[in-house]
C-alpha cells in the first residue's frame, strides 16, 4: 500500500514519482520479500489471476528444521489449511523442490542462525490464497522463516534489491507475464 501505519515501510515512502491510479498487483503482506508488479492498468489483475489460464509464481523459502522427502511430497499433492474462520481448503498440486541457500541475499533484518537447522524451499505454484504458502509448511509441521517472492512467470525478481523500481515497458511486460489481452 501507499499509505498506512507509521513503523511499517509503504510504497510511498520509494523515492519515486509514480504516475496516479498505481495500484499493486498481486500481495506480499508485511512480512514477505520479493516482486511486487505495480501497475495503472485496472485489467491487469483480472488478466493475471482471475483469468482461466492459471500463472505461476516462483518463491524462495526458508523454513525451520530439515524438510523430510515425505514432507515434499505432502507439500507437492496440497495440504488442508485453514481459511478465513473455519473454512477448510485442499491446495493445488505444485512444484517444491529443496535448494541451496541462495547466493547475494540481501540482508533483510529476519536472518536465522545459519547454525540452526533450516531448509531452503523453492516452491512453484498457481494459486495464492492469504499467506498460503505459510500455512502450507505450517500443515506439514514446519515454521515459514523467510519468504521472498522471486517470478510471477518470466517476470523475475533479477538482482533487484528492496525499495528498487524497475519500470519495463507494457510489450515486454504482457510477453513475461504470458498475457494475451
Amino acid at each position: 500500500q501507499f499509505k498506512g501505519a507509521d513503523d511499517m515501510r509503504m510504497l510511498g515512502d520509494l523515492d519515486f514519482d509514480f504516475p496516479i491510479g498505481t495500484h499493486p498487483i498481486g500481495r506480499l503482506d508485511n512480512i514477505s520479500e520479493g516482486l511486487l508488479i505495480l501497475t495503472t492498468n485496472k485489467k491487469i489483475t483480472e488478466y493475471l489471476f482471475q483469468s482461466k489460464i492459471p500463472h505461476k509464481r516462483i518463491y524462495l523459502v526458508q523454513v525451520y528444521k530439515m524438510v523430510s522427502p515425505e514432507t515434499l511430497q505432502q507439500l507437492r499433492e496440497g495440504v488442508t489449511i485453514r481459511l478465513r474462520g473455519d473454512t477448510k481448503y485442499v491446495t493445488a498440486p505444485c512444484d517444491v523442490t529443496i535448494v541451496e541457500k541462495p547466493k547475494n541475499l540481501f540482508q533483510s533484518g529476519l536472518e536465522y542462525r545459519d547454525d540452526l537447522p533450516h531448509t531452503w524451499l523453492k516452491i512453484t505454484m498457481t494459486e495464492g490464497k492469504f499467506r498460503q504458502i505459510r500455512k502450507m509448511v505450517a500443515a506439514v509441521k514446519h515454521r515459514c522463516q523467510r519468504l521472498i517472492r522471486i517470478a510471477i512467470e518470466d517476470l523475475t525478481l533479477e538482482d533487484l534489491q528492496p525499495g528498487q523500481i524497475r519500470e519495463i515497458d507494457e510489450k515486454d511486460f504482457f510477453e513475461k507475464l504470458k498475457i494475451d489481452k
